[in-house]
C-alpha cells in the first residue's frame, strides 16, 4: 500500500469513527488498526461533553442540615470561585476512564479529605481501568478544597475530581 492511499485510508477511517461517536452519543472511541509485523495505527477520539455534578452529602450530614436547605450548601465550597469546577484553576481532572476509589480499601481511611494538606505527588485517589488499579498523585502541593467525586463512581476522561488550592 502506497503511503498517499495509506494517509487517505487512515484519514477515512478516522472520519468513520468520529462519526460513529456522534451517531452513537459516544464520548470516547479507541481502536487499534494493525497492518501487519510493527505496523499499527492507535487512534482514540474523544470529545468534550458538559458534565453535569450531582453533589451528595453523608447521611449525618444531612440530618444536622435544616430540610429547607439546598444541598449543595453542605459540600465543602470556594466562595472565592462559584463557576464550574471544570475551570477552577486547581482542578485535578482524570486522566483516563474508570472507576474511582477515595481509599485503598473498603473501611480503610481515605487518601486525601477536604482540608488536608498534600504534597506534589502524594496519592489523591485511585481510578481502576482495565483491570489496573492506577494512583493519581497531586499534580502540585496545596489544601484540598473540594473532592467533586463519590468513592466507586465512574469517571470520564477529564472529568474533574478534586480542587486542590
Amino acid at each position: 500500500m502506497s503511503t498517499k492511499t495509506s494517509h487517505e485510508s487512515d484519514v477515512n477511517f478516522i472520519r468513520a469513527l468520529a462519526e460513529l461517536l456522534r451517531e452513537n452519543d459516544l464520548t470516547e472511541l479507541q481502536v487499534k488498526r494493525d497492518y501487519g509485523e510493527n505496523d499499527s495505527l492507535n487512534v482514540r477520539v474523544s470529545r468534550q461533553t458538559q458534565i453535569v455534578q450531582q453533589v451528595s452529602m453523608p447521611v449525618a450530614a444531612a440530618a444536622a442540615t435544616a430540610p429547607a436547605a439546598p444541598a449543595i450548601s453542605a459540600a465543602p465550597a470556594n466562595t472565592a470561585f462559584a463557576g464550574d469546577p471544570a475551570s477552577h484553576p486547581g482542578v485535578v481532572t482524570s486522566p483516563m476512564v474508570g472507576t474511582v476509589y477515595l481509599q485503598a480499601e473498603p473501611g480503610s481511611a481515605p487518601f486525601a479529605v477536604v482540608g488536608q494538606q498534600v504534597k506534589e505527588g502524594d496519592t489523591l485517589l485511585i481510578i481502576e481501568a482495565m483491570k489496573t488499579m492506577n494512583q493519581i498523585p497531586a499534580p502540585r502541593a496545596g489544601t484540598v478544597k473540594r473532592i467533586l467525586i463519590e468513592d466507586g463512581a465512574p469517571a470520564e476522561y477529564g472529568a474533574p475530581l478534586m480542587i486542590i488550592e
